[in-house]
């Protein structure tokens, strides 16, 4: 109990949390039952408080992935080439904002064409072929920026001087959406809406945008979807998610597509005929 007040006292920061772990780690088996119990009741009424209140669903009608002429609005905005080859992994291959900056070269298989990607969620490797122009503008971009990638460890997307606090060699992601959002205003598409009831005390309302960084997977796998017929099982084994219903979240019906498809299953242009018929005068 004493290492919850102490976490209290420090306002939930990263340093704060690792003290707590490992104090909790320690002390938990030896915890009497009922300390355990106070312990998961506190836990259970700040997760509520904080987490489960009133909001719009993260997946649903809402349409939080890039459509083209927006992907590519977005792309035209884009000043850097190190951001664009970096969101060009995302918006192809459907990379998590956290695998595309720890790209490597010890991870590109430059006979084969293939990427080794450690996948964060299932925590397990995986092989995806690099299209031909990313691959051929991956090379370019090697063959740019050959010293500041060696001086990196190899990672393809280094830090930017004065430009991250984090101790990596790849930049972080904080910076990263940060310079998403600075592109996606350039091209107008910014737009938020909701904001975040998710803030701890005495914090700013977050603001929800539509588009983010994984806007970028979410449109790769879309696009991966339409061009394979819908096959959900082998877009599925593209966004490497351990279960098909995981990736229908991630799948976007065009707006007219998906109207078309309910009037030709529910016959809404008979429908609509039959009033018309209906309502003639006699």
């Amino acid at each position: 109990m004493q290492a919850v007040k102490g976490f209290a006292c420090e306002h939930g920061t990263k340093t704060a949390y690792k003290a707590l772990s490992i104090q909790l780690a320690a002390e938990l088996p030896y915890l009497p039952k009922h300390y355990l119990v106070d312990i998961r009741k506190q836990v259970t009424a700040q997760f509520v408080k904080r987490f489960k209140r009133s909001r719009i669903p993260k997946y649903g009608a809402l349409n939080k992935g890039f459509t083209e002429q927006e992907v590519a609005a977005f792309f035209r905005a884009i000043d850097s080439p190190k951001f664009h080859l970096l969101f060009s992994y995302q918006a192809q291959m459907g990379l998590r904002i956290g695998e595309a900056i720890r790209i490597n070269l010890k991870d590109i298989r430059f006979e084969s064409r293939e990427l080794v990607v450690k996948t964060e969620k299932a925590m397990t490797l995986d092989t995806l072929l690099i299209p031909a122009p990313l691959f051929k503008q991956t090379l370019d971009y090697i063959q740019a920026n050959g010293r500041e990638i060696e001086k990196a460890s190899g990672f393809l997307f280094f830090k930017e001087y004065g430009k991250s606090r984090t101790i990596e060699p790849h930049l972080d992601e904080g910076y990263v959406r940060n310079q998403f959002r600075r592109f996606a205003e350039a091209a107008r598409l910014d737009e938020v809406y909701d904001q975040s009831e998710e803030s701890r005390p005495n914090r700013a309302v977050r603001r929800l945008h539509r588009l983010t960084t994984h806007s970028l997977r979410h449109y790769a796998i879309t696009r991966f979807s339409e061009q394979n017929n819908g096959n959900v099982l082998l877009t599925s084994k593209f966004a490497r998610h351990l279960k098909p219903d995981t990736t229908m979240g991630y799948i976007h019906v065009n707006r007219k597509a998906l109207y078309a498809g309910i009037d030709s299953a529910f016959q809404i242009g008979q429908a609509v005929s039959l009033k018309a018929r209906v309502s003639e005068p006699s």
